[in-house]
């Protein structure tokens, strides 16, 4: 992921993915990169390191009903 990608994160208390998200900083450590993310709403960087498995690109949402 780069920075500036939209992301979910996998919410580590009931396991379940929200949106609204954009990775902020890539940390690199060794073999492990880990992300500081950004939330859109209000631009606040969470104090917390996120790695690959609680990160997933963000699905755009689909406009069926739009022809």
């Amino acid at each position: 992921m780069e920075q500036g990608t939209r992301v979910e994160v996998r919410s580590r208390f009931d396991d379940r993915w929200s949106r609204g998200f954009e990775v902020a900083e890539i940390v690199d450590e060794g073999d492990l990169a880990r992300y500081k993310l950004k939330r859109r709403s209000d631009g606040s960087v969470l104090p917390v390191l996120f790695v690959d498995d609680e990160l997933r690109e963000e699905k755009k949402r689909s406009m069926w009903w739009i022809a």
